[in-house]
């Protein structure tokens, strides 16, 4: 004979503190506008003939930069003009051969996007006052972190976890590079990790590991512009440019949207407000 025994147990509460936050790298805490991509995948493009926009060169932004290309690849537009060039739709292969002409090229103009956006550092030494440890995770790969990462350092930009999606079985939307950084910070549960980035694959990131995401919309990749161009904005576009990217990133499942990395110190406040309260993410 054989037993099926129900037992009900009280649910675990969780109330906090928050433990660790994961950053993405550009345009969340350097590169102010995610600029440094954007150029090498209209290159890489435009050496094949086929002429892409900023705006299909920033669509897929936060994906493994393979991936990124192989997803312009499929843009309806960027298939027929491909097609009409080479006579075929494009390859795996020309994807393939595409990233490895992209990855000198990234690499090559790093350092001059590693300055932290201003307010980073101020705001992640504030994090740290409070124990909050700090992770990051990248869509470039360890070839392109080994640039960035010395670099950045010397701007006052030191991550206590590093994970690249070369580190891992797959990159965006899936949440190992997450995972893995709050493994390495031996932070958990999930619930008490809070994911920020300025892309809909962080956001997606962030809430396949379970985690609080925060999406910043004017310093990264809704907007696209560097600190001085952002500046130079009428309020009037401002507040349209603005309006449009908390609705893109709110409709991707941010649990909030900011400004930028300086406003997350209160959303940490209101998140621990919301675990005691008996929220999850």
């Amino acid at each position: 004979m054989s037993y099926i025994v129900n037992v009900t147990h009280r649910s675990r509460r969780l109330t906090g503190p928050i433990k660790a936050v994961i950053l993405d790298w550009a345009g969340t805490v350097v590169d102010h506008g995610s600029i440094a991509p954007v150029m090498a995948f209209i290159e890489v493009f435009r050496r094949r003939g086929v002429g892409i926009s900023l705006q299909e060169a920033r669509a897929p932004m936060g994906m493994h930069k393979c991936d990124h290309i192989r997803a312009i690849t499929k843009m309806p537009m960027v298939a027929a003009l491909w097609n009409s060039v080479h006579g075929r739709p494009p390859a795996e292969a020309d994807v393939l051969a595409m990233y490895e002409e992209f990855i000198p090229l990234q690499i090559s103009v790093l350092a001059d996007y590693a300055d932290p956006i201003p307010g980073a550092v101020e705001t992640i030494a504030r994090l740290r006052e409070r124990g909050i440890k700090i992770g990051s995770t990248t869509g470039y790969d360890r070839r392109m972190m080994e640039v960035l990462v010395p670099e950045a350092a010397r701007r006052g930009f030191r991550p206590d976890s590093i994970v690249c999606v070369s580190d891992v079985p797959a990159g965006r939307p899936e949440p190992w590079m997450a995972l893995r950084s709050a493994m390495e910070l031996r932070a958990y549960p999930p619930a008490l990790v809070v994911k920020v980035g300025d892309t809909v694959p962080d956001i997606e990131e962030g809430l396949n590991a379970g985690m609080w995401t925060v999406a910043v919309a004017l310093t990264g990749n809704e907007l696209g512009l560097s600190a001085a161009e952002l500046a130079a904005l009428s309020q009037d576009e401002l507040e349209t440019r603005r309006e449009r990217a908390y609705l893109r990133l709110a409709d991707a499942g941010a649990h909030y949207v900011i400004d930028g990395l300086w406003n997350l110190p209160q959303v940490l406040e209101e998140i621990e407000d919301r675990l005691a309260d008996g929220e999850l993410p």
